[in-house]
């Protein structure tokens, strides 16, 4: 049977940067395994497939799989599935800004819509699960051989290495500076050897030394165990990161901002945007949110397995 589907470019506003996606608007008919192995065939970190709603609070369900997993959840496949869905007019907005209902394994995820001259600009979600944090990490020594860093590129000040999962789990790895992050030779052996069964196996590298002026942190992620050597855009670590950097503001009450750039180091430059609510000492939302540009149409014709 023949299905139709979208590429597009998430977490930026120009063609080839971003995170690619593909988007198939009406999967239904297909298997586990037929979808498995179209994400197995278009090889981007995600391929995200549409299904009609299984409650009323729905908008849609969304089943994501990276080329060797399902997961159940996943940020630049939920915002970019909004801007595919709203700008074919499969979702119609009615209004300025929208917010709409993903049924994922996780739950159900607000994605708001922004819309302008008729078309969606801007795309993001709200974080649902409460974060979890683990502090059994791995050694500095081992971390420098996985990344191929000296020990002194890490900091150890109040910006430690620490593991966070808002539905999926990261290890947040931080260094002094850009020129580390850019000096990173990843080393799967000893990834296999060390992180592979972690509680946290995907390592989130950052600084705080952006390139653009509108940044505030500069980052990479490595999730081999996802089938994802290096991520252009993370959406699910930048939810993570966002309670990772509150936790460390002593202001009780208060809304922080934070502008990401990750992907540059591979030439598919992306830009994602943190929201974090504080009230009280504590964490009370989280948004992620960036643009997206349609990249192709086109369509597929799967075979039964």
């Amino acid at each position: 049977m023949k299905y139709t589907f979208y590429t597009a470019d998430v977490f930026t506003d120009q063609i080839f940067g971003g995170n690619q996606l593909a988007v198939f608007p009406n999967s239904q008919g297909l298997t586990t395994k037929q979808m498995q192995k179209i994400a197995a065939e278009f090889k981007f970190s995600e391929t995200v497939f549409v299904f009609p709603p299984q409650t009323t609070q729905g908008t849609r369900n969304l089943r994501i799989f990276t080329p060797v997993t399902e997961l159940h959840f996943a940020g630049h496949p939920t915002i970019g599935a909004a801007y595919i869905l709203s700008l074919i007019g499969d979702i119609s907005i009615f209004e300025e800004k929208q917010t709409i209902f993903f049924e994922e394994t996780i739950g159900l995820v607000p994605v708001s819509i922004t819309i302008e001259k008729g078309k969606p600009v801007y795309v993001e979600l709200k974080a649902i699960q409460s974060p979890v944090f683990n502090n059994n990490s791995p050694s500095a020594l081992e971390l420098a051989s996985i990344l191929g860093l000296k020990i002194t590129d890490f900091r150890s000040d109040k910006f430690f290495v620490q593991g966070v999962s808002c539905g999926v789990p990261f290890l947040f790895v931080p260094l002094h500076n850009r020129e580390a992050l850019g000096n990173i030779q990843f080393n799967h052996e000893c990834w296999k050897h060390i992180l592979a069964n972690h509680w946290a196996p995907s390592i989130y590298v950052f600084c705080f030394e952006p390139e653009r002026e509108e940044s505030d942190l500069r980052a990479r992620m490595f999730a081999p165990s996802m089938g994802i050597l290096e991520d252009p855009a993370t959406g699910s670590a930048a939810i993570a990161l966002g309670n990772y950097l509150t936790i460390q503001e002593e202001i009780s009450d208060a809304t922080f901002n934070w502008t990401v750039e990750q992907g540059f180091e591979m030439g598919r430059p992306s830009i994602l945007k943190i929201i974090a609510k504080k009230k009280r000492g504590k964490v009370r939302e989280i948004w992620v949110g960036g643009s997206s540009v349609l990249v192709s149409e086109g369509s597929m014709e799967i075979p039964e397995l």
